[in-house]
């Protein structure tokens, strides 16, 4: 079906903190390629994205900074936004989900739906914490997921394995707020009642069995356990205020109010907003990660089905996980690659960064960034292909023919079969991305540069030129074409690089998609500008430093956790001073047999030579211990293990990764005997 105009989405972001390079290659570089090229084509279009302010991570990460959740979101809207516009994701609108529009509007939907009587009140038994006082969200409570044993699982999601939970699933639960065990507490809610309109929900999902196999294989084992009713209320204080009677204290569900985000933001952007969500003749494309399928594909789509006058998505392109050096990238382990740290350290290189993320876009499987892999992309893809082909085309000109497009005095068999494959090009990187095949685009944009790297280099114009001028000027004339239709292709996918090479070419800003089928975008005599390098090779120097800085990460990350033991109740003085430890010298070292941890050990304490037996075999070897000294506790009770009398106790320190170390002096002068006070 032909659409008429596109409403195009990329989920928002929560505004906890900033954007890392798995955001960009989930959904916000996917949906900006697939938005500019929809513009190139003279699509009428808008792009909507936002920030979601609302989620409890947002009161998670104010209470935990001494601040409130709107001083948390008004700095991270505005660094987000900043970033996606210095990145060059062109949202037609970045808007919140505090603004007065949005209030209005999510406050509006859930009433139309309360008045229509679609949702089901209930009472329900919800986790308190008794201590803080309050019910809690789900994501204020972890627990063991019942699905894994991931040990950190969320009241409504498991990161781990992907499963959408009920905070009750929980084995185990505890609340963050303060560690305590949350106890049940009636309390009252709206539902959805997913259960009811699963029929509808599940037509809806076998009407798009072309979507992307991870995303239909997601919603169908969904569907195929049963849809369940799911509250769209929450006893909070923090978000869209619950607009009935009866619900104080209570605010609309995160994952009720977000997605309307989309409908508030366009409303903001234009008066005909009602044309771009409303009009069978608008094709709605969500791009989001694996973690939001649930909700873009069946919690939305029924509540828009509920509502009744609203479209629903023809698309929802879902990337899997991107990870980092071989580890999932994790906020709070701070192990990620953070946008706006990028645009300071690495001026003016966008576009390696779009090209290296899509390039590597996880789309149908999860995916690894490496830094020596960026590095391998900037200089033996972009430098060595891409820009040194347009370098050697724009140089060449200017030494030849003064910078002026050549006339091309005739073509050869080679060069109309060369004609022939350019004009395809257009069409073939077209089809992948209208099948959200984003990586197979961007290398049919890189054949069209490998074609005309091995153009020049068949042809060989430097050489050609001290014998047949006419022939180098229909290679250097059709060179140029292959650059210019390069510079139309490429600004999907590397919009400043494009840019660039236009400014270079002196390009019309105004050719579209299918101008780049031409082979005459250039016209005879031309004048274009000087030449300068598209990119810039990275050198090692450079990678080092940003692997040493997430290995520093981690230190300090593993610093940070390390969980130290809280110090044991208050004693006096004279307790401690009835404790008599001495300085002594392991003589004999054996293990015990039939055990795993235990060593037996003679130790002349300077008073006598006495059995110890400790669990320190996994930390020493017998052999490598005779001759250490040691701290011994020489007046502990004697009690048997494994059958043998142990006659006092060594002193070990012990860090957070369970390994031990000897109590012992530093001095290489102190006598067994010696007493440590």
């Amino acid at each position: 079906m032909k659409f008429k105009r596109h409403t195009v989405t990329a989920a928002l972001p929560y505004a906890n903190g900033p954007v890392h390079i798995g955001h960009l290659a989930g959904c916000y570089l996917p949906a900006d390629i697939y938005v500019r090229y929809l513009r190139s084509k003279g699509e009428d279009v808008k792009f909507i994205c936002g920030s979601d302010e609302h989620g409890v991570p947002i009161t998670i990460k104010a209470k935990k900074e001494g601040i409130t959740p709107q001083q948390v979101v008004d700095k991270y809207h505005k660094m987000m936004g900043d970033a996606f516009k210095e990145f060059g994701v062109s949202f037609d609108i970045y808007s919140r989900t505090s603004s007065k529009t949005h209030h209005e509007t999510a406050s509006a939907f859930f009433k139309t739906l309360y008045d229509k009587k679609v949702f089901v009140e209930e009472v329900t038994e919800q986790y308190f914490d008794e201590k803080a006082n309050q019910f809690l969200a789900d994501r204020y409570i972890v627990g063991t997921c019942p699905k894994c044993s991931n040990e950190n699982a969320y009241g409504d999601q498991c990161e781990k394995c992907g499963s959408t939970l009920n905070a009750t699933d929980l084995i185990n639960p505890k609340s963050t707020l303060s560690g305590e065990k949350p106890v049940l507490k009636n309390t009252k809610n709206w539902f959805l009642p997913l259960d009811k309109m699963q029929p509808q929900i599940e037509s809806f999902i076998d009407s798009h069995k072309d979507w992307k196999t991870n995303v239909y294989g997601q919603c169908k084992s969904w569907l195929n356990a049963g849809l369940q009713p799911r509250a769209m209320t929450r006893d909070l204080d923090w978000g869209v205020k619950v607009p009935v009677e009866g619900a104080e204290g209570k605010v609309l569900y995160v994952w009720f109010d977000a997605p309307i985000g989309y409908i508030s933001a366009t409303k903001d952007l234009t008066k005909d907003w009602e044309l771009y969500w409303k009009d069978k003749e608008t094709k709605l494309v969500h791009f989001i990660g694996k973690d939001n399928i649930v909700f873009h594909c069946i919690i939305f789509p029924a509540m828009l089905m509920a509502e009744g006058s609203f479209i629903l998505p023809e698309n929802v392109p879902a990337n899997e996980f991107l990870n980092l050096e071989g580890d999932k990238i994790s906020t709070s382990r701070n192990w990620a690659v953070w946008l706006h740290e990028y645009l300071l350290e690495f001026k003016d290189k966008q576009d390696v960064l779009r090209y290296t993320l899509c390039a590597n876009a996880p789309e149908t499987k999860d995916n690894d960034f490496t830094w020596k892999d960026f590095q391998a992309k900037n200089n033996n893809e972009l430098v060595a292909i891409l820009g040194n082909f347009i370098n050697r085309t724009l140089v060449l000109t200017h030494k030849y023919y003064d910078g002026k497009v050549p006339v091309a005095a005739e073509y050869t068999k080679s060069d109309i079969l060369l004609l022939e494959e350019i004009s395809k090009f257009p069409a073939k990187i077209a089809a992948s991305i209208e099948h959200y095949r984003f990586r197979e685009a961007l290398g049919e944009l890189m054949n069209l540069a490998r074609l005309g790297n091995k153009y020049l280099a068949d042809n060989e114009p430097w050489i050609l030129i001290k014998t047949d001028e006419k022939r180098v000027q229909t290679i250097m004339n059709l060179s140029l074409q292959i650059s210019a239709n390069l510079s139309v292709l490429m600004e999907p996918f590397l919009p400043f690089t494009s840019a660039k090479l236009g400014n270079m070419l002196n390009l019309n800003a105004g050719f579209k998609w299918n101008d780049a089928t031409r082979t005459d975008l250039l016209l005879a005599g031309h004048q274009i500008s000087t030449a300068a390098l598209l990119f810039e090779k990275v050198e090692d120097e450079t990678i080092v430093a940003q692997v040493q800085k997430l290995a520093n990460s981690k230190m300090m990350n593993e610093v940070e956790n390390t969980a130290i033991e809280p110090a044991k109740p208050e004693t006096s003085f004279d307790d401690f001073s009835k404790m008599d430890i001495r300085i002594g010298t392991i003589i004999v070292a054996e293990k015990v047999p039939k055990t795993d941890k235990l060593l037996k050990l003679l130790i002349d304490t300077g008073i006598d030579k006495r059995t110890v037996v400790s669990g320190i075999a996994g930390s020493y070897k017998p052999e490598d211990i005779i001759g250490q000294q040691v701290s011994i506790l020489v007046n502990l009770a004697p009690r048997k293990i494994k059958g043998i009398e142990s006659q006092g106790m060594i002193l070990m320190a012990e860090n957070s990764k369970g390994e031990l170390s000897f109590v012992a002096p530093t001095r290489a002068d102190m006598e067994n005997g010696g007493a440590v006070k």
